[in-house]
């Protein structure tokens, strides 16, 4: 009788980190903390326990080191001091950054866009998610090799006329990155080609995209109207690959789709990957931008995700603004240092509070000259709700279902049936 082996499994230890960040002329202490608590936040979820965090309020990060050579004794002294294996930085740091911080401090360097980069990959589920993802970390680690890449070399094979007479690691880590960009991107071509014939196939149906920044609800959401069942987690970036799934109010059928989640100072090169993904955003007939109302930092939040669909060329598209999480906002505080954060009961009310409308057609740009005018519900148009709770859900169908009856309309002109929900 042959006896089974038994393997014992036993969790990574977490590494400890040391936080740093620049602190811009008009950058409150407010949003100092809201920052550092999204970056310690990445730095979990990729595993790193985060030991303390150190700022210098300056202009702009200092071209040598990002820090001023006072505070970059202090980061190295904490270091030592605490025996930490990383230090983690608020912004995309450049080469020569990375290079001379490794110099200074003997310890693994990363920045934000690497946690980023890092954390989708943990996420990616599809053969697609994962190509664009690994696309992503190679354009990002190839100007930023080293020596220490000479691992990379292994990918590659052996054989005759693979490595010529002097030829150093380096350049040779530097070919096999490139040669891998290039097959990702062919991969990535063949896959939107099938992405393209699928997504053709939905003409006759409406598309609706929910959009918003990471951990908002978008997936509870979903799970809500469309009764589907797409992970939804209290963590950065828990959905990575869109989901579609047909869903219906009233007699109108629909599509919708949950697509990834955007975050502040989001990687280009994660954006550009992922085109093919965000196609979904881009050939959507309507937008539901979720905002978590919760959030003190939900202005910034929404100013980012107008920004990101900005430059994707689709803020001109209808947009319904959804205020979710309304369960967890905190009591209203009596200290007047602090920012009052209860949301009143009424609707109106609650608009004046959360975001009036001329400072929402502040955060949305202006039309493209070559399109028409936005339609007024794509400026004004909103709810609360708890998805979570399921309380306001029924509101949200309504207003949905004013946006989809018209494009619905427009695909089926005979459709002229009045539903009541």
């Amino acid at each position: 009788m042959i006896e089974k082996k038994k393997f014992h499994y036993t969790a990574v230890e977490p590494e400890k980190a040391l936080l740093v960040a620049v602190i811009r002329p008009n950058q409150s202490e407010r949003q100092t903390r809201e920052y550092l608590d999204e970056l310690a936040f990445l730095a979990t979820t990729s595993n790193i326990t985060t030991l303390g965090t150190i700022t210098q309020r300056l202009e702009r990060p200092e071209s040598r080191a990002y820090v001023g050579k006072g505070k970059l004794e202090e980061v190295r002294q904490f270091v030592e001091a605490y025996g930490c294996d990383c230090v983690i930085f608020d912004d995309e740091l450049t080469p020569a950054q990375v290079r001379n911080l490794e110099m200074e401090l003997k310890v693994k360097i990363l920045d934000r866009p690497l946690l980023i980069l890092n954390i989708f990959s943990l996420r990616a589920q599809t053969a697609q998610a994962k190509a664009q993802v690994e696309l992503a970390q190679y354009q990002y680690l190839y100007p930023r090799l080293t020596r220490m890449w000479t691992h990379l070399s292994k990918q590659r094979g052996g054989g005759a006329g693979m490595r010529g007479p002097g030829e150093q690691e380096l350049e040779t880590d530097r070919r096999i990155v490139k040669d891998r960009i290039s097959f990702l991107k062919e991969k990535l071509e063949h896959l939107d080609r099938q992405s393209v014939t699928r997504r053709k196939q939905r003409d006759k149906l409406v598309r609706v995209a929910l959009v918003g920044y990471t951990n908002v609800g978008k997936s509870t959401l979903m799970n809500r109207l469309a009764g589907a069942e797409v992970l939804a987690e209290n963590k950065l970036f828990a959905t990575v690959d869109s989901t579609v799934r047909k869903a219906s109010i009233a007699d109108i059928p629909y599509l919708l789709t949950d697509t990834v989640g955007f975050i502040r100072k989001l990687p280009t090169h994660l954006i550009e990957a992922f085109k093919s993904t965000l196609d979904e955003v881009r050939e959507a007939d309507l937008l539901i931008h979720v905002v978590d109302a919760s959030s003190p930092a939900h202005r910034e939040q929404m100013e980012t995700v107008a920004s990101i669909l900005q430059s994707m060329g689709v803020a001109d598209k209808p947009t319904l603004y959804v205020f979710n999480k309304v369960d967890a906002i905190p009591p209203m505080v009596e200290d007047p240092d602090q920012e009052a954060l209860a949301l009143p009961e009424t609707h109106e009310e609650m608009l004046g509070h959360l975001i009036s409308g001329s400072e929402l057609s502040r955060l949305l740009p202006e039309s493209t000259p070559n399109l028409p005018p936005l339609p007024s519900h794509a400026r004004t148009d909103t709810v609360r709700i708890s998805a979570l709770k399921d309380e306001g859900v029924l509101e949200l169908k309504q207003k949905l279902y004013a946006l989809v009856k018209p494009v619905h309309v427009s695909i089926y002109p005979n459709y002229l049936q009045q539903v009541t929900l």
